[in-house]
């Protein structure tokens, strides 16, 4: 895994992915696979991205820096800003807070001591509050890693921590 520290490139594999995703689209449309080379880099760079990560995304697609910066920070679902190893997105559209998803939130903020916005001294835990996540009739629910944790309760919330705090990795759904 690549990291901001060093020089930001991505490995020989991710820069593969990067070509195959720029040939899915027509030649002098790359900037059409930003979306997914974003995607692709928050991965690779520690989930968030920074400038200096932008900009590298910039270059692969032969666009100017502004553009990458214009998408990244119009979607929610991009972090401008280091994040925990794992990252609780709660939704905060209407559904949602109709069945207690401020109280939900503000559970979790008092359990982990932080609040939305914030990371765990130890980084294991960030809290983010986004817009529709399209699970309405789940509601409330939240995402973590690439999956969707729904029909949330405070009780929910204790055992999804429990787990979480042990071991979380991003591609596995822990059962709760």
């Amino acid at each position: 895994m690549g990291t901001v520290q060093s020089e930001i490139k991505f490995s020989e594999e991710k820069l593969k992915k990067v070509q195959e995703i720029i040939s899915r689209y027509p030649e002098g449309r790359q900037k059409s696979a930003l979306l997914p080379i974003l995607h692709l880099a928050q991965r690779e760079f520690d989930g968030w991205l920074s400038v200096p990560v932008m900009d590298y995304v910039a270059s692969l697609l032969n666009i100017k820096p502004i553009e990458v910066y214009e998408v990244a920070t119009f979607y929610t679902m991009f972090n401008l800003k280091p994040v925990g190893k794992c990252l609780i997105e709660f939704c905060r559209t209407g559904p949602c807070m109709h069945n207690r998803a401020d109280q939900i939130i503000e559970y979790t903020e008092k359990k982990l001591g932080i609040k939305v916005g914030e990371t765990t001294p130890d980084n294991k835990f960030s809290l983010k509050a986004v817009e529709c996540l399209g699970a309405c009739g789940y509601a409330p629910m939240a995402q973590i890693g690439k999956f969707y944790y729904e029909h949330l309760t405070e009780e929910k919330m204790d055992k999804i921590i429990a787990r979480l705090g042990q071991d979380f990795n991003p591609d596995n759904k822990y059962e709760i």
